[in-house]
């Protein structure tokens, strides 16, 4: 490895991302529709004492998954992350099935994304079609990942410092607002009042766990902390610092934006596709608020696509080198950037164009499902990754102390967070709306692990990756 970090073998990523764009990576991959879009229709949906009981369970659940995915990524800093993980310390069946389940969920992601900048296009250019700013915005998102890693991840890194400052200054003046020392236009100081007992859960604590799926979708991004570690600078340091500023913050931006907005619009005004977010900037008096509001969120929003198609690429690529997807993948351009991957990824960001045929907002929700779905079931395959690399790295002789990141209260964590995502797919079976995409995403994931065993088990060129330490830890399938 040569002074500056860059890997130099033929066919490696480069580690050429600094902790200040790891953090950013991945506290930018969770601030966009799920935030400035997706979290209205939760409290819609689940009332504002649901919706904030729904974002602190996920936040825990949140927790559970990023110091498991952390003890994983310090140990082995791969580029497949949890895919790998799951290869190697569950089965090479789990592995490849996650793998693609993934994939699919994050490759969908980026159309929820690109689906949602076309609608709020829709604020300068109401006559065009959305499906056609879809278009635009995956040219310009697929030119953007062609680049170098180190250009991307500089862009990225301004991109989420735009919207994590926007998000701290609507949460200042919506706590302004609802104590009154910024004026409400045409409507009364709200102080506490939509926050009365009554509001508080209008459809019952059960339909707290059917929009859990939400919840789930908009924390989904935060495990690119794992996806970026085969190429980031000093993993062993930098990956347990990302996880430690990383998660409060989250759950700070979603808890006070899920207070402030309940607090200022009740219930019934809170829905899917219209922004509250810039609602209330119009209405506290802020000067161009909504073209300004809108141009952040619309940022935001590409930031998350980008983050998505990056996530889903690297995977692609890391799954093609262990044999589990076509070699053409596993190729890397003159760039060191996987652009077989990347276009093969873009693909299923097509899904996006469905609104030239379907409403909109109907595509927002499959994808949404599906992309939810597939992280929920990604995250307990990294928590079962977890418990199985502990016992089997003791069970080879290797020392906790030896650990450089360890979780904590082992092994009620990693069992909890199983259990939990467990309780969030079962409930889904009970939503006739999300009940569709939860059969087809189990459906999906049993025939991936069918076809390995059926196709891929006795193939000699598919790995298992390359282990760190200790050595002598082995995959049993």
């Amino acid at each position: 490895m040569s002074n500056n970090g860059e890997l130099l073998q033929d066919n490696q990523l480069k580690r050429s991302m600094k902790s200040r764009h790891l953090f950013m990576l991945s506290l930018g991959g969770v601030i966009g529709t799920g935030l400035f879009l997706n979290a209205g229709y939760t409290i819609n949906q689940a009332g504002a004492g649901g919706a904030l009981l729904g974002y602190l369970i996920g936040g825990l659940i949140l927790y559970m998954v990023m110091v498991c995915l952390g003890e994983l990524a310090v140990h082995m800093p791969v580029t497949g992350s949890f895919q790998t993980y799951a290869t190697r310390y569950i089965s090479p069946s789990a592995g490849f099935s996650l793998g693609w389940m993934y994939f699919i969920g994050s490759a969908a992601t980026a159309g929820v994304e690109f689906t949602a900048a076309g609608i709020l296009m829709q604020h300068w250019f109401p006559g065009t079609p959305i499906w056609l700013w879809c278009a635009v915005f995956m040219v310009l998102l697929f030119s953007l990942n062609a680049l170098s890693t180190r250009g991307f991840a500089e862009a990225e890194f301004w991109f989420a410092g735009i919207k994590v400052l926007a998000v701290l200054v609507f949460i200042v003046i919506g706590f302004a607002a609802i104590f009154g020392i910024i004026p409400m236009e045409d409507r009364a100081t709200p102080f506490l009042t939509n926050l009365a007992p009554t509001g508080l859960f209008p459809a019952g604590i059960a339909i707290v766990f059917v929009t859990m799926m939400n919840v789930i979708f908009s924390y989904q991004g935060s495990e690119l902390v794992g996806i970026a570690a085969g190429e980031t600078e000093n993993p062993e340091k930098n990956i347990p610092k990302a996880i430690r500023t990383i998660l409060f913050r989250i759950i700070i931006f979603y808890i006070s934006s899920i207070i402030v907005l309940s607090a200022i619009f009740p219930t019934s005004e809170l829905g899917l596709l219209a922004s509250p977010f810039v609602t209330m900037m119009e209405i506290a008096g802020v000067p161009y608020a909504a073209g300004i509001m809108n141009f952040i969120i619309l940022t935001a929003i590409l930031s998350v696509g980008n983050s998505c198609l990056y996530a889903s690429t690297r995977l692609l690529w890391s799954m093609a080198n262990e044999g589990m997807a076509p070699k053409v993948f596993g190729r890397l351009s003159k760039r060191r950037i996987p652009l077989n991957a990347l276009i093969f990824t873009m693909v299923f960001s097509l899904l996006s164009l469905l609104t030239s045929v379907m409403e909109a907002d109907a595509v927002f929700v499959l994808l949404m499902s599906i992309a939810g779905i597939s992280v929920t079931i990604s995250w307990m395959g990294i928590a079962t990754s977890q418990l199985m690399f502990r016992k089997r790295y003791l069970n080879a002789g290797g020392k906790l102390e030896d650990l450089k990141y360890k979780v904590p209260l082992y092994p009620f964590i990693p069992l909890f967070c199983i259990g939990f995502c467990l309780l969030i797919l079962v409930f889904l079976a009970f939503d006739p709306t999300q009940r569709i995409g939860l059969f087809c995403g189990i459906g999906f994931f049993v025939i991936c692990i069918a076809f390995y065993k059926l196709r891929l088990e006795k193939r000699s060129d598919v790995t298992v990756g390359v282990d760190v330490k200790p050595a002598d830890v082995k995959p049993v399938d």
